[in-house]
């Protein structure tokens, strides 16, 4: 295994599960920028769940590859859908939220194909 593709996985890893974290203590930021993109409160906890569930793919995917690419796969639609639904709010300034998501998810895709 090469060391870029445990080290990247694992920040992904770990940035995945502390969004989800920050999605589970729903702090009143996170509640009103989800009101301002035309996202319910009550969808916070499965939003949280599709992170905590990609960050354990990603995990479990130093073992078993083909779960970490499917992991990877998921969160980086995930934040895809995550920076167009900032977007289709107008909210332009809040664009930067979900980018470093993204831009580590991808990055962990781009090693999990390589290393495949």
């Amino acid at each position: 295994m090469h060391v870029a593709y445990v080290v990247l996985t694992a920040l992904a890893a770990a940035a995945a599960a502390f969004a989800a974290g920050v999605d589970l203590v729903r702090p009143e930021w996170v509640r009103a920028n989800m009101r301002t993109y035309g996202i319910p409160d009550r969808a916070l906890y499965p939003l949280a769940a599709v992170k905590a569930i990609g960050a354990l793919g990603l995990l479990a995917g130093l073992v078993v590859a083909p779960v970490g690419l499917a992991a990877a796969i998921g969160l980086v639609g995930y934040f895809s859908l995550a920076v167009l639904t900032v977007l289709r709010a107008r909210v332009f300034a809040d664009v930067g939220y979900p980018l470093p998501y993204l831009a580590i998810s991808l990055a962990a895709l781009g090693v999990t194909l390589v290393a495949s």
